[in-house]
């Protein structure tokens, strides 16, 4: 079960807030019966990127097995 403060995988791109299948986030608040989150994504330099509103469909928790992987951000 995925709780808050939990960190988060998308499982698919999220275009209109230039995320991408993969990018980690952390959930700041659930809705009820966890309906949907609200994840927050930073920069590794902990500039906050986007909040967006993820189903459960769109995400999955973290593994012992993920890898940090970095990309760069496109300029809007």
């Amino acid at each position: 079960m995925i709780q808050q403060h939990d960190c988060i995988v998308l499982t698919e791109d999220i275009a209109d807030d230039r995320l991408q299948a993969g990018d980690v986030g952390t959930v700041v608040h659930i809705h009820r019966d966890a309906a949907g989150y609200e994840v927050e994504f930073t920069t590794l330099t902990g500039r906050t990127i986007a909040v967006a509103t993820v189903l459960p469909s769109q995400l999955r928790p973290v593994s012992p097995r993920d890898l940090t992987h970095v990309r760069e951000l496109a300029a809007p």
